[in-house]
């Protein structure tokens, strides 16, 4: 006798399963980037999908564990285990610090040594939920498709429910509301009797301590703080705010006043009225300043000695826009040098409510001044809408070095140093007008500096410009900051829509020498010849191909401004010297590590359960193997392509997270039901050769797209992004059931370990898909992706000759 089949509170529960494990993977890029370094925060994403993998493989190898009589039970008690070991891995995290540390610093093999335990530890509330994925997608009785709806679904919401979660809440608040919803799946999943009431006091406990935790942060007393951040000690703040993309830290002394400081401060500078600042850093690595200011512009007489606003000196009364207001030093700036306007774009609308709320009366109320107009949006998208034209264009130190909810090296381009975008913005400058850029200076290797030049000139170049270096000027300040972990200096480089007159390159040149400053680049003098190679009329592109760092200029295929360090050159550690602060470079190398580790891990995923369980694997299971395996690399391939492409589209990791993930997961899912369909089911060959048509359609449509709605509001964008996105994943869904049906005909056993296989090698494809992009391009990794695709279609007509 048959057994029934499942019922709405088994799909009820797969759905919260996966709405919660999405959450937890997400979230943990959140947390991981404020406690670690974004490049770490990365291996999150692996973690939660080799953890998953692994619970898929346990599924296989214990048949006689996993029975059908039990299921429910397990599937109950694996929730509730995912729920509690989410919560036990968070506070593992934050304590491993304090068992490690010396003083409030940590040494860097202490400090590894923590990270290695947190990733073990996070690895263990991943192996549940894969425990219950698959438990319900793999034995439960019924239709798989609509099984596989409902997982895809809840990741779907999920994906955008942690987003949501951290508008009202702290991250560690957000980490009991999600074990609250993977308890909720355990009530959904538990029998009747004693596992049902467990379930049931989980989740009234989880969801309790959450509501608990969210008050007590939003009344500025966080019931758990994250005070480790990073390896040192973090001071108690003024204020914190968490938000899906970054972490609000504000510290530091508002009554105490002293002698300026910065970055590109001049030493020239007499010291004049104390200034009075304290510190906004996001997620405990980018930094700036709230400075005091109360309508007196002699406040502001020290920024006129900062080296990254040389611009205003060669430009007066001037309309200036400033992208990435931060704590408003530049709006500043351009007030101090009475210019005549200041636009102030800044992606992160909780810290222009930050500084114009609870610091408004400190910082002078910039959003009041009539002066200041000051917009929250992403820059680069508002400047090609808008019609208005500027004088100056100001970028003054705009970091990514804080992970996105997504995850690190999957969104970490910026849409601002491209050749595309710099394109957008010389085309906004008035006759004359100068395009300001700021960045670190590494005294012995200036890379940041150097790949600045080469994107100059390149943008310019491609403006029909024969004689770039007429157009650009550079100047440093080295040496001020004294500290070990600090950079060698600031470099800023100036570039015009126009030819700089000698007058003007005269002007730069006494100013700098006044204030102390070197000029590194002008049309006649040049203190580097690696500039000057870059800014030739000829011979430049040879000189880029042998110099040992990669320092041609980004486009929106290539956005990866900040990794200059090659693939293949990744374990060259000489090359890692950035002044103090290589952390880019060393980035690469920790990325090509993870590489090879994530592809042994998924060679052993893949041999070791077969070894154990028989030996061998059964007769005809060959072309199964192959085809999950490449729906995994290329289900992963295609949705980091397109995320990456969509985050300069959108203009935000957030926005391209939200739209990617949800639209996908989402249009996955009413594929995967519509495979429930028997009409459908019959036909699989011929929905995978659709589906090959959609990826080629898309593929050939993306770019033109993207290029013909750049300038659209923001709302529009999504839309086009999600229209876009739509079809692509309706056909995508159909691929992992319609496999899941032929290997039940086929082998039924094996489902289990076909699911493990799936997931071992879309963690692969995790890391792969960024090695891909960062050396041939985010097209070539989205065509990679439609390809193994066509090795699936192929693999299914052998596995099922019939399937047509």
């Amino acid at each position: 006798m048959s057994s029934p089949g499942p019922k709405i509170r088994d799909y009820a529960g797969l759905f919260c399963a996966a709405l919660s494990t999405l959450m937890f993977e997400i979230l943990l890029t959140r947390i991981f980037s404020v406690t670690m370094w974004y490049h770490f925060a990365f291996m999150a994403i692996s973690i939660a999908m080799f953890g998953m993998t692994f619970g898929a493989i346990l599924v296989y190898l214990m048949p006689a564990r996993f029975t059908p009589e039990r299921r429910s039970f397990q599937l109950s008690a694996a929730s509730l285990a995912f729920g509690g070991g989410v919560i036990l891995a968070f506070l593992i995290h934050l304590g491993l610090p304090w068992i490690f540390a010396q003083g409030e610093v940590m040494s860097q093999g202490r400090w590894l040594l923590c990270v290695a335990l947190t990733f073990v530890v996070t690895l263990i509330p991943f192996i549940f939920s894969g425990i219950a994925v698959t438990l319900a997608l793999t034995g439960l009785p019924g239709e798989s498709g609509r099984l596989y709806a409902a997982d895809l679904a809840g990741a779907a919401l999920g994906c955008l429910a942690v987003l949501g979660l951290l508008t009202v809440m702290d991250g560690p608040s957000a980490v009991f509301a999600i074990a609250a919803a993977a308890a909720l799946a355990a009530v959904l999943f538990a029998p009747t009797g004693r596992m049902r009431y467990i379930a049931w006091a989980g989740l009234l406990l989880f969801t309790g301590v959450a509501a608990c935790a969210a008050a007590q942060a939003r009344a500025g007393h966080p019931l758990i703080q994250v005070r480790w951040t990073k390896s040192r000690f973090e001071s108690k703040p003024l204020f914190e705010k968490w938000n899906s993309f970054s972490r609000l830290h504000i510290h530091g002394d508002s009554t105490m006043a002293e002698r300026a400081f910065g970055w590109g401060l001049s030493p020239a500078y007499p010291g004049g009225k104390p200034v009075r600042q304290v510190d906004l850093n996001i997620d405990a690595a980018a930094a700036t300043p709230l400075t005091a200011f109360d309508g007196d512009i002699d406040e502001l007489e020290h920024l006129k000695y900062d080296v990254t606003n040389m611009a205003h000196g060669l430009r007066k009364n001037a309309d200036v826009l400033v992208v990435g207001v931060g704590g408003g030093r530049d709006v500043l700036a351009a007030l101090a040098f009475g210019q005549r306007s200041v636009t102030g774009v800044e992606l992160n609308g909780d810290i222009l409510k930050a500084v114009n709320g609870p610091f408004g009366q400190f910082t002078g109320h910039l959003d009041r001044n009539p002066q200041v107009t000051l917009i929250n949006d992403e820059a680069r998208s508002w400047i090609a809408r808008s019609r208005a034209r500027f004088d100056i264009i100001q970028v003054s130190l705009v970091d990514t070095w804080a992970a996105t909810s997504a995850g690190a090296f999957v969104l970490s381009e910026s849409s601002l140093y491209t050749v595309e975008a710099w394109d957008t913005f010389l085309e906004r400058l008035k006759p004359g007008g100068i395009l300001t850029f700021s960045r670190w200076y590494f005294r012995d290797r200036p890379g940041e500096m150097y790949r600045l030049t080469s994107l100059a000139c390149e943008s310019l170049r491609r403006r029909g410009v024969a004689r770039p270096r007429e157009h650009v000027m550079m100047v440093r300040l080295m040496g001020q900051s004294g500290q070990s972990d600090a950079p060698d200096g600031v470099g800023t480089i100036l570039v015009g829509r126009d030819p700089f007159s000698s007058a003007e390159v005269a002007n730069l040149d006494a100013r700098a020498a006044a204030l102390g400053f070197d000029v590194a680049l002008d049309p006649h003098h040049v203190l580097d010849t690696v500039f000057a190679s870059l800014s030739a009329e000829s011979g430049y592109r040879e000189f880029l191909r042998s110099y040992p760092l990669d320092l041609s200029a980004p486009t929106d295929n290539k956005p990866f401004f900040f990794h200059m360090l090659r693939i293949s050159k990744a374990l060259d550690r000489d090359l890692w010297k950035q002044g103090a602060m290589s952390v880019n470079l060393k980035a690469v190398a920790v990325l090509a590590v993870l590489l090879a580790l994530v592809t042994m891990l998924t060679g052993l995923t893949i041999v070791v359960p077969l070894r154990l369980a028989s030996g061998k694997p059964p007769a005809g299971s060959a072309p199964l193997f192959a085809y999950f395996t490449a729906i995994g690399l290329g289900f992963m391939l295609l949705e980091i392509a397109q995320m990456q492409r969509l985050n300069l589209f959108l203009g935000h990791p957030t926005y391209a997270l939200s739209t990617v993930l949800f639209t996908l997961l989402l249009a996955s899912g009413a594929g995967s039901w519509l495979t429930s369909i028997p009409a459908v089911a019959r036909r699989g060959l011929i929905c995978l050769i659709s589906l090959l048509g959609v990826l080629a359609l898309t593929g050939i449509l993306t770019h033109p797209i993207i290029a013909a709605l750049q300038s659209r509001s923001t709302p529009a964008r999504v839309g086009a992004a999600m229209a876009l996105l739509a079809p692509m994943g309706l056909f995508l869904g159909m691929a992992f059931p319609l496999g899941l049906k032929a290997a039940r005909g086929r082998a039924p056993g094996l489902s289990p370990w076909l699911w493990g296989v799936n997931g071992a090698a879309s963690v692969c494809a995790s890391v792969l898909a960024v090695v891909l992009s960062m050396s041939f391009g985010i097209s070539a990794t989205y065509w990679i992706g439609a390809a193994c695709y066509c090795a699936a279609a192929l693999a299914f007509r052998r596995a099922l000759p019939s399937a047509s």
